[in-house]
């Protein structure tokens, strides 16, 4: 199976959930692997992002759900430092000899060490030592370095040292008062989680009009009340001037566009990702620019005429999901093993491949904002015959007895000749439980005619989907 030390079928760069899957693909295909991981195998999401995030944000959750019912209640705050160690333990105290023993009994070879392209089915990879080991690849190189946080060019910002998604979610110490640029998942996320967790003073700079700016409006406007309700200051069109902090450790002022200034102890940046192709030695193989590297349904790199080199995951920038990059991991193994058979393109892997703009995701606030396919104004722009069906959740009688005063709304993208969903938005408590059925109907185009028969049980927040097939005229 191996020609040779440091030569295998397969070389995956990048050991985040997307590549460990891509690799796990090739190996139960018949292929050997190396994965390369300059950082923690587990990569952003286990140890910076969506596991301690949400591990953060499920305390505040329980507690809003207390109390939004009667007869419960809370014995006291929140403690911050049981929530903090529990949030340690679900990223293994950023240890990753669990995950690197995963990947050795897929099984595959992991090497520790930042890896570079070094010419076609070239891997060069600089180790913990300085030193340097070459890897060969028979038949692919599979990239799979993800994104980095952005950081904008606001004068003063970055000599800061502000937070990003990683020193939020692997916070010890909750600073009393906290400013947040930016309006976006993260955002919104951290900012609820830290404000729950001690950051009494809040304030968020959305430079838009409305929170989650992609999504339908009403998810952004339902979740700007509530973030306001619990006291977080939210501020829409306010743009960082400049930002100060003379001393390391003391307190950080912002300067705004219309001459205003919030002070805080800490500046959280959540303003966008940019994919990981800094230095990764597209060079060596005739590719330039800062990415996303370009790719077919079979994730193959279009620019490189060997069709030896893949990127999957945020690298190429079709969704910038973890579970999207995962879904894109899985075909492109199986393209690999495949086609180190020599079996034709026509393969099983590529015959059903997913409308990326069917990617379903969450915003883990509360309320949780979910949503699959296009939104009203992503659909009409495509041209579709579009019909709009929006529900109120506090009308369905399973919404009252989750909660008092349930607040939440459900809307419906149709197409309209085809009659079949294009897109659903939902904004409630506890919404992301009815997410995955949304996603079936979308992404497998199912009638509404059909979909009426499927009948949702009472009571539960889920007869919404009567609700809306009913307005619909169903």
């Amino acid at each position: 199976m191996i020609d040779g030390e440091g030569v295998f079928d397969v070389i995956v760069i990048g050991a985040g959930p997307v590549g460990e899957t891509a690799a796990k693909r090739a190996v139960r295909g018949g292929l050997t692997a190396a994965v390369v991981e300059e950082r923690l195998a587990g990569g952003e999401c286990a140890y910076y992002a969506c596991i301690p995030s949400k591990a953060l944000l499920r305390p505040m959750e329980l507690a809003h759900e207390v109390e939004r019912l009667p007869g419960l209640e809370l014995r006291g705050p929140i403690d911050t430092a049981a929530v903090l160690a529990r949030r340690d333990q679900a990223v293994s105290g950023l240890d990753d000899a669990g995950q690197v023993s995963w990947i050795e009994n897929l099984p595959a070879t992991f090497v520790r060490g930042r890896g570079r392209l070094a010419g076609p089915l070239s891997v060069e990879v600089t180790t913990p030592d300085g030193g340097t080991r070459t890897l060969r690849a028979r038949h692919a190189v599979v990239l799979a370095t993800g994104s980095d946080p952005l950081i904008p060019a606001v004068p003063g910002l970055r000599e800061a040292e502000p937070w990003t998604n990683r020193e939020a979610t692997a916070v010890q110490q909750v600073p009393k008062r906290l400013v947040v640029i930016g309006g976006g998942a993260v955002a919104c996320e951290m900012s609820q989680a830290l404000h729950s967790l001690g950051a009494q003073e809040t304030t968020m700079l959305v430079r838009d009009r409305r929170l989650l700016s992609r999504m339908e409006p009403f998810a952004g406007d339902l979740l700007a009340e509530s973030l306001r309700r619990s006291g977080i200051d939210v501020r829409f069109g306010a743009s960082p001037a400049r930002v100060e902090r003379p001393l390391p450790d003391g307190p950080v002022t912002v300067h705004l566009e219309d001459g205003s200034r919030v002070e805080a102890d800490e500046i959280l940046v959540a303003t966008g990702r940019r994919v990981g192709v800094g230095d990764i030695g597209l060079d060596t193989i005739g590719l330039e620019g800062e990415g996303p590297i370009d790719v077919d349904a079979s994730m193959r790199a279009t620019a490189v005429p060997e069709g030896w080199l893949y990127a999957v995951g945020d690298v190429n920038g079709l969704d910038l999901l973890t579970h999207m990059g995962k879904y894109q991991a899985r075909i492109c193994g199986d393209v690999i093993a495949a086609r180190a058979q020599g079996l034709p393109d026509d393969l099983p892997a590529l015959r059903d491949v997913a409308d990326h703009l069917g990617a379903p995701q969450v915003i883990f606030t509360d309320p949780q904002v979910c949503a699959v396919g296009r939104t009203e104004s992503q659909a009409r722009a495509e041209g579709f015959p579009v019909r709009v069906v929006e529900v109120d959740l506090a009308g369905v009688p399973g919404a009252y007895l989750q909660a008092d005063d349930y607040t939440g709304r459900v809307k419906m993208i149709v197409d309209e000749d085809r009659r079949v969903l294009l897109g659903v938005t939902l904004a409630g408590p506890a919404v992301l439980d009815h997410l995955h059925a949304a996603t079936i109907a979308v992404t497998s185009q199912i009638p509404l005619d059909r979909l009426w028969h499927a009948v949702p049980v009472f009571p539960s927040v889920s007869e919404f989907w009567l609700h809306l097939l009913e307005e619909y005229g169903l």
